[in-house]
Formats: structure tokens, C-alpha cells, sequence
């Protein structure tokens, strides 16, 4: 177990640099956070952590004075750095006087209540920081309480450990119960809320599950977008469907789920945008919501958007991130399609270098428009290997059949013959044993 201590101190001018070049995403009052970390990682891999973590902070409305870095096995099980780093971290606080201190990683509730106690600082986790920025970007009645029930759930878990005066039997009037305790109590009320909550989410599940039955039943393909958080999944949204969402440079910007229908050359297609993902996103976050990634467990082909200008090593980590959330709600066996957005910032010789390695990935800049044709061509020649060939000869006194193979078919040829018009055509599958019932019975 060895330490080395790593800080960076940000001047004032050039934090207000930075205000001025980056306004925060929110209009909340900015912040003053020191990061601190603890972690056995190679200096790629710390700089990419602490890089997002700066960013989760700045989304949330805060700005990072300050980092401190422990390089060990594990963190300290007490007060998460070592002895002598956590007596620096002290001075280094009074010295700073921050808003909050931010650990890039996960405290216990111990760790979290004898660090708040020494530095006598609100002290935020990881995980406590996501929940935080997902309370500011829930904006639809079902993405309120998804949020609200995970807040619960986490807290649930650690309420005992960061409050230790609720273990005293009640006292007082209107607080006398049969010896229950003040902690068994609060418990008690978390349990009927989260019940609660969780009623109220299985009421609006089945009105979004009869919206979803009716696009399952559909013949136009569904495309779901999936992606790292801030990888430009919401501003190809709007790219290919002049859908009003949100492009804001922060993480998490999309939570609540944004379906549009968009047309290419050739046909129609359904496409739902979801709540991007991030490095070991926390478990209770994917079940919080997972009725909106089921827009890609259902879909017939997913969009995983990259961000083209980051190193293959930190585009790989984070893809392999994305995977595992998708294997973890059942989609992997969904088909998928790569797509490199932010291609307008990549030099040519990159570009040509990221042919070479991902030959499949349609590479594209939802700012500039760059690359959205071969996007949309790929599109199309995915929705048309989903369909089925027939070869038909419909009766004349059938022609509202007729009619239906031309609103859902491609590639149809009709010729008129005695016993009625022959044709083929490439129709949905569904279509098609529908149009060979609608023979037999006319037959």
C-alpha cells in the first residue's frame, strides 16, 4: 500500500477564463469543489477519470479549485486517503475554503460522515453527483420520479451509517412509539415513499407500454440511440429529425426519452433518443431507468454514437462501458451500428486512420451536416434487408390489397395479368403473412 500525492491548483484568472469560454450549464450559483481521489490507474486512465469527473462536476454547477491524488491498491478504509495525505487534504481545505469537497469514486456511509465531521465540508460521491445532475435534468413527470426513487434508494442504504443520532428511541410529543427508534422510523416512511414511487412508475409504464405495443406493431423500423454521455446523440437527433431537443455541452443532458419519425429516400423510420451512458454507471441508476433504455432493448437497429476525436484507448473504454449497460437490459442481441459523430474535428489523416481500424462505422458531424447522406443510405439498406420478398398475384375484386403492398412495400413491380395483377415486392414481414392470409380467405 504506497501513496503519491498528486495536486493541481487552478489560478482565479483562469478559472474565469473558463466561465467566459464554457458558460456552466446551469444557472445555479458556481461552486468552488476540490477533487479528491484514490486510485491504482496508469496516467492515461487517471487523466481520463479525472477529466470526466471535472465535467460531471461542471454540469452540476460547480468548478474544480483543486485535485488531489492518492496513488494506492485501495482507498484508505476509514477516511479514504492515507494518514498523512488526509492531514494534507485538512490543511489544503482551510487554506482553499471550498463549497464542497467531490471524491471520484464511492465512500462508504462511515467514510462519508468522518470525512464531512474533519473537513467540515459537504462531502459528494460519485454516485451522490450523478443523482444530483440527473435531479436538474428530469423534466417529464415519469423522469421526476424515476429520479426520486433512486435518490431514496441510495440514501436508504446509508442512512444509518451518516446518521448515527436516528438510533435514539423518539422523544417528545407526537414521537412516542412502542420503543421504535427515530432510525426505524425514518426507514419506515422511506419504504412507504419508495412503494409509493414505485406504484406511480408501474401506472406509467402501462401507458407507455401501449405506446410501445402499438410502434412494436408498426412496420417502420425503430432506431434507438445509445451512446456515451456527450457523445452528440441528442444533436444527431436533431440532425436527422429537426426534433427540439436539447444540445447543451453537458453530460447527462437527456434523461427523459425523445421518439420522432424522420423519412430518408427510400422509406420512414421511428427513432428514439436515451439516457447516455458513463463509466460504471451505478446499478439502482439502470433500474431506475430502465423503461426508457427499453427504447433500445426493442428497437430492431441501435445507434451507438462515439465521439471521433477522443484516443482509441479512452473511444474503446468507453464503447466497452456502453456494452455493458446494453448487455445488462437484455440488448445484446440487438443489432448495431457504430456511428463516429464529431468527424468536423477530426484531421483527415485520423479520418483515414479510423476507416482503416472500423471499417463498418459510418462517420459523421451532426454540426455540419458531413456524412449524414451515407448515414441515411445505411439506414436504408438496413430497413431493407428486414424485409420480405413476395411474389403475388392479387384478384382484381382485391384491390385494396394492392393498395396496401404500395404503402408499406419497395422495389414493387406490378403487371396486369387475366386473373389479376401479379406483383413483387419487398413488404415487412408482418405484411406479408398478412397479405397471404387476405389470398387464402379471397381464394
Amino acid at each position: 500500500m504506497g501513496g503519491e500525492l498528486q495536486r493541481t491548483y487552478r489560478g482565479r484568472a483562469e478559472l474565469e477564463r473558463e466561465r467566459e469560454e464554457r458558460p456552466f450549464p446551469t444557472a445555479l450559483p458556481v461552486e468552488r469543489a476540490i477533487v479528491v481521489a484514490s486510485m491504482d490507474a496508469d496516467e492515461d486512465e487517471r487523466d481520463d477519470r479525472l477529466s470526466e469527473f471535472s465535467e460531471l462536476l461542471r454540469t452540476a454547477g460547480a468548478e474544480v479549485v483543486d485535485t488531489v491524488v492518492q496513488r494506492r491498491d485501495a482507498p484508505h478504509p476509514r477516511t479514504f486517503l492515507g494518514k498523512g495525505r488526509f492531514e494534507e487534504l485538512i490543511d489544503l481545505v482551510k487554506r482553499v475554503k471550498p463549497n464542497l469537497v467531490a471524491v471520484e469514486g464511492e465512500l462508504t456511509a462511515s467514510q462519508q460522515r468522518i470525512l464531512e465531521d474533519r473537513l467540515n465540508k459537504r462531502v459528494v460521491a460519485r454516485t451522490g453527483l450523478i443523482l444530483d445532475i440527473f435531479a436538474l435534468h428530469a423534466h417529464t413527470a415519469e423522469g421526476k420520479l424515476q429520479v426520486e426513487l433512486a435518490q431514496l434508494e441510495y440514501n436508504y442504504a446509508r442512512q444509518e451509517g451518516l446518521w448515527q443520532h436516528l438510533e435514539r428511541l423518539g422523544g417528545g410529543v407526537g414521537t412516542r412509539g412502542p420503543g421504535e427508534t427515530q432510525l426505524e422510523s425514518d426507514r419506515r416512511m422511506l419504504r412507504s415513499r419508495m412503494s409509493a414511487l414505485r406504484r406511480r412508475l408501474r401506472e406509467l409504464e402501462r401507458s407507455r407500454s401501449v405506446m410501445r405495443e402499438k410502434r412494436l406493431a408498426s412496420p417502420v423500423p425503430r432506431v434507438a440511440l445509445t451512446g456515451y454521455t456527450n457523445a452528440g446523440k441528442s444533436s444527431l437527433m436533431r440532425a436527422l429529425t429537426d426534433a427540439d431537443v436539447s444540445v447543451n455541452d453537458a453530460l447527462f443532458e437527456t434523461l427523459d426519452p425523445t421518439t420522432r419519425t424522420f423519412t430518408t429516400d427510400n422509406g420512414r423510420f421511428i427513432l428514439s433518443d436515451t439516457v447516455g451512458f458513463i463509466r460504471d454507471l451505478p446499478h439502482e441508476l439502470v433500474e431506475a431507468f430502465r423503461s426508457t433504455l427499453d427504447e433500445a432493448r426493442d428497437a430492431d437497429l441501435i445507434l451507438h454514437v462515439a465521439d471521433a476525436g477522443q484516443p482509441d484507448s479512452r473511444r474503446e473504454a468507453r464503447a466497452r462501458a456502453v456494452e455493458s449497460v446494453l448487455d445488462e437490459i437484455g440488448a445484446q442481441d440487438v443489432p448495431r451500428l457504430l456511428v463516429l459523430n464529431k468527424i468536423d474535428r477530426v484531421s483527415d489523416e485520423d479520418r483515414e486512420a479510423l476507416r482503416h481500424r472500423l471499417p463498418d462505422a459510418v462517420q459523421v458531424s451532426a454540426t455540419t451536416g458531413e456524412g449524414l447522406p451515407g448515414l441515411r443510405a445505411a439506414l436504408d439498406a438496413f430497413a431493407t434487408s428486414l424485409l420480405t420478398p413476395i411474389d403475388v398475384v392479387v384478384p382484381y375484386t382485391q384491390g385494396a390489397l394492392v393498395s396496401s403492398i404500395f404503402d408499406v412495400g419497395r422495389d414493387i413491380t406490378q403487371e396486369a395479368g387475366e386473373d389479376g395483377t401479379h406483383i413483387r415486392a419487398l413488404v415487412p414481414p408482418s405484411h406479408a403473412a398478412r397479405i397471404r392470409t387476405a389470398l387464402l380467405e379471397g381464394a
